[in-house]
C-alpha cells in the first residue's frame, strides 16, 4: 500500500529542488538575480519547512517565517531541511500520526494539531507558495516551471523511478 503522506513529502522535495534548479537556470541565462519577491515567496516556502521540522522535533527553528534569503541560502536550507522532513514522515506510525502537537504561530496564537494534518499541510502550502512564486516570474517577465504533483509522477515514470524514492 502507497504511503501518501511519504509519496507527498518526496515529491515536495522534487518540487523544491526542480524550482531550485530553475530558479539557478533563470539566473545563469539572464544575467540578473531573482527578483525579491520571488525570494521572498520561495524562502518563506523553506523557512515553513523548518519551522515544521523543529515543531515535530521539539527543536527550536534558526529561522521567521517571512524571513527573506538569497538563492544560494535557499540551496542550504532545502538541503538542510528535506531529508529530515521525510525522514519524520518515513519514521511515523500510527501512534505519531495520531500524536497532537501544540505551538505558538508567528503571529503568538496557540494551537494543537494533529501530525497526520500537518504531514499534509506542508506541501499543500508549499505548492500554494509555489504558485505564487510562478506567478510572480511571470510579471517579472520571466518563465516559470511546473512544479504540479501529476508532472512529477509523470517525470519519475518517464525515468522509470519509483515515486517513493529520493
Amino acid at each position: 500500500m502507497v504511503n501518501t503522506n511519504e509519496k507527498l513529502a518526496i515529491y515536495n522535495v522534487w518540487a523544491n529542488e526542480t524550482l531550485l534548479r530553475h530558479l539557478d537556470k533563470t539566473v545563469a541565462e539572464t544575467g540578473q538575480p531573482i527578483p525579491a519577491p520571488i525570494l521572498r515567496l520561495f524562502s518563506h516556502v523553506l523557512n515553513a519547512q523548518f519551522i515544521w521540522v523543529g515543531r515535530l522535533t521539539n527543536t527550536p527553528s534558526p529561522v521567521k517565517v517571512w524571513q527573506e534569503h538569497p538563492l544560494e541560502e535557499l540551496h542550504r536550507m532545502h538541503e538542510q531541511t528535506s531529508a529530515k522532513w521525510v525522514g519524520i514522515v518515513r519514521a511515523a506510525d500510527e501512534a505519531e500520526l495520531n500524536r497532537t502537537i501544540s505551538y505558538t504561530n508567528s503571529a503568538g496564537d496557540a494551537f494543537t494539531s494533529v501530525v497526520s494534518d500537518i504531514f499534509t499541510h506542508m506541501p499543500v502550502h508549499a505548492n500554494y507558495h509555489r504558485g505564487q512564486v510562478a506567478i510572480k516570474m511571470r510579471e517579472a517577465g520571466l518563465t516559470p516551471i511546473n512544479t504540479d504533483f501529476i508532472t512529477y509522477c509523470r517525470e519519475m515514470d518517464a525515468q522509470g523511478k519509483d515515486h517513493m524514492s529520493l
